[in-house]
């Protein structure tokens, strides 16, 4: 009883301060370009990893050469979401399986400074250092002000959206990974990411959507099939189940490579942006998208810009 109860202590404590780093503005924060005020942008990427061959990258050239190519286009909307597909944290304690990644946390203070708004959680990497080290990531991201998508610690926490508004326009943001995650059992009261399949992100969609009619939704889910040029069965069907629920954009990753664009009803549905910052040899890894989404009073815009990833460094393409 006694263990339960300090663990409930200091899961307060940490949401506590988890609300104060977020009200707070970091101190090399890169300043956001005047935007339309009657337009709320919202900027998103696909995978960003920190370790392995990028790691490399940075111990040569310095973090601030990842971003460097990007910065503009990121402080150009917004509000900007990166896939974050590590954890950041100067612990290491694994999660055995197969691939195994991890980040320094002083690096969350170079996301925020080239732009980065909010992190996607809910992926098949960001457990990779356990409880303990999603924990540390959750910390460092608030910590830099940036808001953490996707976690909680329990199952409804996980579940909720990030919302945002600007000038009377709100955006609800749900972030799930309908993969199968190796070697991870979470339960309530410990620190966790939202694993709700199509079925059950699309219950939640309907039902915030029934209590928010006027709210724009936007659906950013880590699911499909690795190297796969095009979605899979069970991505389509997912996607029919969140336009249906009210999505009116569906933006996806994790098959590393990008995969078509396709409306259903008056959901616009990004089925893969590919990777963004990553080391893959092969060409098709190397060739990735951005998506910009627009929300105007009256219409719905989304723009994709091509990348290219040059030794882990994304750039937008010049061809």
């Amino acid at each position: 009883m006694l263990t339960i109860c300090i663990r409930r202590v200091a899961k307060y404590i940490f949401l506590f301060l988890a609300v104060i780093a977020n009200s707070c503005s970091s101190g090399d924060v890169g300043h956001r370009v005047s935007t339309n005020k009657d337009e709320f942008s919202i900027l998103f990427t696909g995978d960003v990893l920190l370790d392995r061959g990028v790691r490399t990258q940075i111990e040569r050239n310095g973090i601030d050469h990842i971003f460097s190519a990007v910065k503009d286009s990121f402080l150009a909307a917004d509000a900007t979401v990166i896939n974050l597909e590590c954890p950041l944290t100067d612990v290491y304690t694994p999660v055995m399986k197969k691939y195994i990644f991890k980040a320094d946390e002083k690096w969350a203070a170079s996301l925020r400074k080239y732009g980065v708004t909010h992190a996607a959680m809910a992926n098949n990497h960001t457990y990779d250092q356990g409880s303990t080290g999603l924990e540390h990531t959750v910390r460092a991201l608030n910590d830099n002000g940036i808001v953490p998508m996707g976690f909680g610690y329990t199952d409804e926490e996980r579940a909720k959206p990030v919302e945002l508004e600007k000038n009377g326009i709100k955006v609800a943001l749900f972030n799930s990974v309908s993969l199968r995650l190796e070697n991870w059992i979470q339960t309530d009261g410990e620190p966790g990411i939202c694993m709700a399949k199509g079925n059950e992100l699309a219950n939640h969609i309907s039902a915030y959507r029934l209590k928010h009619p006027d709210t724009k939704i936007i659906a950013v889910v880590h699911w499909g099939i690795e190297f796969m040029p095009f979605p899979s069965n069970q991505q389509q069907m997912d996607a029919m189940l969140l336009a249906s629920a009210g999505a009116d954009v569906i933006v996806g990753h994790h098959p590393h490579i990008v995969q078509p664009v396709k409306k259903i009803q008056n959901c616009t549905v990004i089925y893969s942006l590919g990777n963004f910052v990553f080391d893959q040899k092969r060409e098709d890894g190397n060739k990735a998208q951005m998506a910009k989404v627009t929300f105007g009073k009256k219409e719905t815009r989304v723009n994709l810009y091509d990348i290219d990833i040059v030794k882990c460094r994304p750039e937008v393409s010049r061809k």
